[in-house]
């Protein structure tokens, strides 16, 4: 059969570096193929360079698309602009990574939605408007309609991906190149969106080049695998030959770093480091119609919660996005107000930052995106260092320099592997390494909890093992107690020894780690687990 795509020798070179090195792939009808790798891999720029969308960059090489039969196959990195611009959209379309950048946030998605039909298929106002509805209805949309004349931001992260993908879909694309189409949304979120394409790909006929960091994800959908390291393709199968006979190094180790289980099993004992009775985080909000003039309501984020989270021990909260499991982490650190009983380390907080001086000193957070998170004006010195000005101020600059050095080594990073390591700044690390400089931030003061908000959602797999497997050594070491916050049931079944799980915004299931994911009681347990599964 010939190909729909066939890529040989395809290079990709920005000024004097050569990032992507000479790749072949090609990519059946109807075939759905992954491109594998970690960021930095080439597997991005791969696709984009296919679409011509690579600025400033030189491709070389050959990349034939055959989308008629009766036409001989065109060379796409030969086309002209003006060819290239009727091919996008129409014969090969492109889902892009994070539908918020993506999508223009001063049009509904209904107007862009048509903006593509208009262009490419010349309808009218009216019709491209139809059209743009019936496109959003084919991907799931409740009420699409009342969501087409929505804007991004009044969408969820779900509904804005199916808005990208009626998007890309409705020029009836041969290829759709889908760039990690999933990874911003929760695990349930994943398995439609996935099921969407698939349902999406055989009614069409259409093939489907999948680029992603998710092996599990790849398990489930793709039918060849192409691994990718450092703009080179390492190694390419069918999905059954890759994972039962992975034959590259690189390959075993993206299939070896599901997070493992390395934790303390100790039980409870002693007082609870925090404890929460009957909690509520309530925001004001508008009523609709003329009741908004004269009152004002309110939306209940976290309703009646009660959980303690023990010494030395994780207790694990997991939920979809809008289960308020942030809210939640949110009222635990003091930052929103909240109703109810709620104790760290046998104190409640106070009005007035004063008062809870103490407490933050027992209690520090991990966020979940560690470059913004950190201040990109302050060197590592500074950033580590800070929270000793604030809870030791009597400490000279030579003593809180050595605490700095010492909280960077406990987090495996040391001037023998970073020359200068203190004057650097956080720009000068990969994600991994700035996630272990907040963390060594976080401990710097000696804290008995550390509240970890989604603290490896936004790095590799690979990378994600390794600080997973750091935050298990640091709580033997250091008989830390954790709240961590996730929608990932392969990290909570690593980390948690408790777990509570929420939807919208109550506690539906709490108890051990193995006893709530091995034997949920709750069907919404029971869909997590089987979607992470």
């Amino acid at each position: 059969m010939t190909p729909l795509l066939a890529v040989r020798d395809l290079r990709v070179t920005f000024g004097a570096d050569e990032v992507v090195h000479g790749i072949d792939f090609s990519i059946a009808p109807g075939e759905k193929l992954a491109l594998v790798g970690e960021s930095g891999s080439g597997k991005t720029v791969s696709a984009l360079s296919l679409l011509g969308l690579v600025q400033n960059a030189r491709v070389s090489g050959s990349a034939r698309f055959a989308a008629d039969a009766a036409q001989p196959p065109r060379e796409l990195l030969q086309l002209p602009e003006r060819e290239l611009l009727a091919l996008r959209g129409r014969e090969i379309a492109m889902i892009f990574q994070e539908p918020m950048t993506a999508l223009n946030p001063l049009y509904t998605v209904g107007d862009q939605i048509a903006e593509v039909l208009q262009l490419k298929d010349g309808l009218t106002a009216r019709e491209a408007w139809d059209g743009a509805v019936e496109a959003l209805r084919a991907t799931g949309i409740p009420q699409p309609e009342q969501r087409a004349g929505a804007y991004p931001h009044q969408l969820s992260g779900g509904q804005r991906q199916r808005a990208m993908i009626a998007m890309a879909l409705c020029g009836r694309p041969r290829l759709l190149l889908a760039d990690e189409p999933t990874t911003a949304l929760d695990v349930t979120l994943r398995g439609q969106i996935l099921d969407l394409l698939a349902q999406v790909q055989q009614h069409n006929g259409m093939s489907l080049l999948l680029i992603t960091h998710d092996l599990n994800l790849v398990r489930k959908f793709a039918d060849r695998v192409a691994v990718m390291e450092n703009g080179y393709l390492v190694e390419q199968g069918t999905v059954a030959e890759i994972f039962s006979n992975p034959r590259h190094p690189y390959t075993r180790k993206l299939i070896d770093s599901r997070p493992a289980r390395d934790v303390a099993e100790r039980g409870p004992q002693g007082e609870p480091v925090m404890q929460a009775k009957a909690m509520e985080v309530s925001y004001p909000m508008a009523l609709p119609g003329f009741k908004g003039w004269f009152r004002r309501g309110k939306f209940t984020a976290v309703k009646n919660a009660a959980f303690q989270v023990l010494a030395g021990r994780t207790l694990g909260v997991v939920g979809e996005s809008g289960s308020g499991k942030s809210t939640l982490a949110l009222a635990a650190l003091g930052l929103i107000p909240h109703q109810g009983e709620l104790e760290v380390v046998g104190r409640r907080w106070g009005p007035d930052a004063a008062s809870n001086k103490a407490i933050r000193r027992l209690v520090q957070v991990v966020f979940q995106d560690p470059f913004s998170s950190l201040s990109p004006r302050m060197t590592v010195e500074e950033i580590v260092g800070e929270g000793l000005l604030v809870h030791e101020p009597a400490l000279d600059a030579a003593a809180r320099r050595q605490r700095v050095l010492q909280a960077l080594a406990d987090v495996g990073l040391a001037e023998t592997q970073f020359p200068n390591l203190l004057n650097r700044y956080p720009h000068e690390f990969s994600g991994g390494q700035r996630q272990r400089l907040a963390i060594a931030r976080a401990l710097i003061v000696g804290p008995q909890l550390l509240i970890l908000d989604e603290p490896t959602s936004a790095l590799d797999v690979t990378i994600q093992k390794q600080v997973l497997k750091l935050l298990q050594r640091l709580q033997r070491e250091k008989d830390l107690s954790y709240l961590l916050i996730t929608h990932d049931v392969d990290v909570i079944r690593a980390m948690a020894h408790d777990v509570v799980v929420m939807k919208d915004g109550e506690i539906l299931e709490a108890g051990p780690v193995h006893q709530v994911l091995d034997a949920p009681h709750h069907g919404y347990t029971r869909t997590l687990v089987a979607a992470a599964g």
